[in-house]
């Protein structure tokens, strides 16, 4: 058990670093050896009952990527370097669930949180890219994705040509609590 004075060395720091970068990336190349341990920390990641809906593609091939990049509208990570595409399927997990969503959630934390370890920057687009456009249709196109597998998200990887901003975020207390709701949360919630 980690006593409080290890916490920051435990990888809780990785964690409390991690950012959604916006802005634009340096032309450098994700070399093959991190884009494949990009792609197992986010296979490594839990998954309803073990069904494993979860897929990924790294596309880190210019003229592939120039391609995925040209369907994107309005376009946003037009010079990361390198991209991974999620898909999923919607399969029956457990009586009539299906846990697809909290599946790639989770395949995509694990993978930022590696993007971020090894140097890189990332966002998660997700509304953008499944959105009524239906841009992430386009996208699996151009990837030749079978039917039966959705393109839900594409995270940008590269290194960032400026310095990610930390967001503003409300304080602890607002947010969390030990044991229960607190009293004075309960009033204003009820009001």
């Amino acid at each position: 058990m980690k006593h409080e004075s290890d916490i920051a060395s435990c990888g809780l720091d990785l964690i409390l670093s991690r950012r959604s970068y916006r802005g634009p990336y340096k032309p450098d190349r994700v070399p093959r050896e991190h884009l494949r341990a990009i792609l197992e920390a986010g296979l490594a990641a839990p998954s309803g009952c073990n069904k494993q809906t979860t897929s990924l593609i790294a596309v880190d091939d210019p003229g592939l990527l120039e391609r995925v990049k040209a369907v994107i509208d309005p376009p946003v990570a037009r010079t990361a370097p390198a991209m991974i595409c999620v898909l999923t399927q919607r399969i029956i997990a457990y009586r009539d669930r299906c846990f697809a969503v909290q599946d790639y959630a989770a395949a995509i934390e694990n993978m930022l949180l590696a993007i971020t370890a090894l140097g890189y920057q990332s966002c998660w687009y997700e509304g953008h890219i499944t959105d009524t456009d239906r841009i992430g249709d386009r996208i699996a196109r151009i990837l030749r994705v079978p039917d039966k597998y959705e393109l839900v998200c594409i995270l940008p990887v590269g290194v960032a040509e400026e310095a990610p901003r930390a967001p503003q975020k409300k304080p602890f207390g607002e947010r969390a609590w030990l044991n229960s709701f607190p009293e004075q949360q309960n009033r204003e919630a009820a009001e």
